[in-house]
């Protein structure tokens, strides 16, 4: 009785979502950059003043790169998944939902953490989003390979399967990020610019679960 499993017989196409998504992730990155302020100054003083704002160049950064390596993971998502239903719309909304907040906790961050008590509300609110959007985006996944929505002829179902404690980890490590920004707002910094290099670079995930192009030329 593993209907979970079972390939949807209707959905939605997934052109919709997929550009939909596109347009949020667009806006959230570019709102990112109106979080950086020109310093006034007095005459000889701008090179310091630019110095000082490097909490606003480094959440940035940060921010900048988790946002484009989740429109880069959510497009490879998107590409193995042959069609939508309700539940996974909502479910996206929510990762939607988290990526275009994440310019308010980013300017949050660069405002504050340097401010003693108020730095570590600001790093557990940026944590916080971000742990929501592994969440969502998690979820996204999971919710595809469960229910049967993946590309049967592009897909190894199996593979994909065996990709899910991986996100569940991924999920752990975002939730103790919260743990951290109660200790260390700069460490907590620091823990989300490696996950963006570590997942920039981690293409395990992504190749496993695709069906060489030799075994879809003979469906």
């Amino acid at each position: 009785m593993a209907t979970s499993s079972r390939r949807p017989e209707s959905g939605l196409p997934t052109n919709r979502a997929e550009a939909f998504s596109d347009g949020v992730f667009a806006v959230a990155i570019t709102l990112l950059v109106f979080n950086i302020a020109v310093p006034e100054v007095h005459r000889g003083g701008l090179h310091q003043a630019l110095l000082n704002e490097w909490p606003a160049y480094a959440s940035y950064a940060v921010s900048f790169l988790t946002i484009g390596i989740i429109w880069v993971n959510h497009h490879a998502t998107m590409a193995r998944i042959e069609r939508v239903d309700r539940p996974f719309l909502f479910i996206n909304l929510l990762l939607l939902m988290s990526v275009s907040f994440i310019p308010f906790p980013t300017n949050l961050l660069s405002h504050y953490i340097q401010s003693g008590p108020d730095a570590r509300v600001a790093a557990v609110v940026y944590a916080s989003t971000m742990t929501v959007m592994s969440l969502a985006f998690s979820g996204i996944w999971i919710y595809a390979v469960r229910r049967g929505l993946l590309h049967q002829k592009r897909v190894n179902t199996q593979a994909a399967r065996s990709t899910i404690p991986r996100f569940g980890a991924g999920m752990v490590v975002y939730g103790l990020s919260i743990v951290l920004a109660f200790f260390s707002p700069i460490g907590s910094l620091a823990l989300f610019a490696f996950l963006a290099i570590f997942y920039i670079f981690d293409q395990q995930a992504s190749a496993e679960v695709s069906i060489s192009e030799a075994d879809t030329a003979n469906p």
